[in-house]
């Protein structure tokens, strides 16, 4: 018993430390009046009860729902498309499986810069590539309609980490199964669908929860955008006042948490906004994965 519990120790500790500990302390935090200078105040269900004046917090959250529905499938789907690409190839495969994945490596900051930079009005060369031929490019990052979908082609560029997990599930499918398919008269669609997608299923699933989990906090490309796409550097002590630039169209559920917390103080408002945040994350999590577990194998 010793032996085993010597084993388990570090990772039990690990646990307690970075994880048990900090969500009790948000939980507790999350029930007081707190400002990181003087003792906390017992206040009850006070922050949660502003949850619902909170008119900032109604942007906040009704952009990062727009980010969950929009942006978790296109980069799903946009994975799988071009899993399935690679697979199709015969020859340099190993090259455009590099090529493909390289733009995942890619900083997040960098990346943002580079797009609001190659996105610019007026000056940027979509924009003028784009009015070669008689198109007139939209303002991207600076109109308040298009912020988001921008955002969205930035996602669909760094693919490549959903990318290599269909490849692998793609790979890992039955050729057999494909051809017996194929000689009872199936034709692509129906191979996919009734051969590919049962088996790549546990990876369909897995990329849709970490896709919610990852643009339930999306924070850093928002940010950087907002303050690129306005001129205007990060000021405040790392807090910029440009944040959901344009007219608050990136102004995402952690960016209001942050503002709240490290701009105005309220560290105890702030950590209600991290317990809701994560309590909204858990749920939506158990309930892709309940809706995708197998009856006969969960009896």
């Amino acid at each position: 018993m010793l032996t085993v519990a010597s084993f388990m120790a570090p990772a039990t500790v690990g646990i307690v430390v970075f994880f048990l500990y900090p969500l009790g302390s948000a939980v507790y935090f999350s029930f007081t009046k707190f400002d990181l200078v003087s003792v906390p105040e017992w206040v009850g269900l006070r922050n949660y009860r502003h949850l619902f004046d909170d008119a900032f917090l109604n942007i906040a959250a009704k952009n990062t729902l727009w980010f969950v529905v929009f942006m978790v499938p296109a980069r799903m789907l946009g994975g799988l498309g071009s899993a399935l690409l690679l697979t199709t190839l015969k020859r340099g495969s190993g090259v455009y499986r590099t090529i493909f994945y390289l733009p995942a490596l890619a900083p997040p900051v960098a990346a943002t810069l580079a797009f609001v930079y190659l996105l610019k009005p007026g000056v940027g060369p979509v924009n003028t590539l784009l009015g070669h031929v008689g198109i007139d490019g939209p303002l991207w990052f600076n109109s308040p309609d298009w912020s988001k979908p921008s955002l969205v082609l930035l996602g669909l560029w760094g693919v490549g980490d959903v990318m290599v997990l269909y490849l692998a599930a793609l790979l890992d499918v039955p050729a057999a199964q494909h051809e017996a398919a194929a000689l009872d008269g199936a034709n692509a669609w129906q191979r996919f669908r009734h051969v590919t997608l049962p088996h790549i299923s546990p990876v369909v699933v897995f990329t849709a929860v970490i896709g919610v989990i990852t643009t339930l906090q999306y924070f850093t490309q928002a940010a950087v955008a907002a303050s690129a796409a306005s001129g205007q550097a990060t000021t405040g002590a790392g807090i910029s006042s440009t944040f959901g630039y344009p007219e608050g169209s990136t102004f995402t559920y952690p960016l209001w948490l942050y503002v709240v917390g490290f701009r105005y103080g309220a560290l105890g408002y702030a950590n209600a906004l991290a317990v809701v945040l994560f309590v909204v994350a858990f749920a939506v999590s158990l309930l892709l994965l309940r809706r995708t577990i197998n009856p006969e194998r969960a009896s």
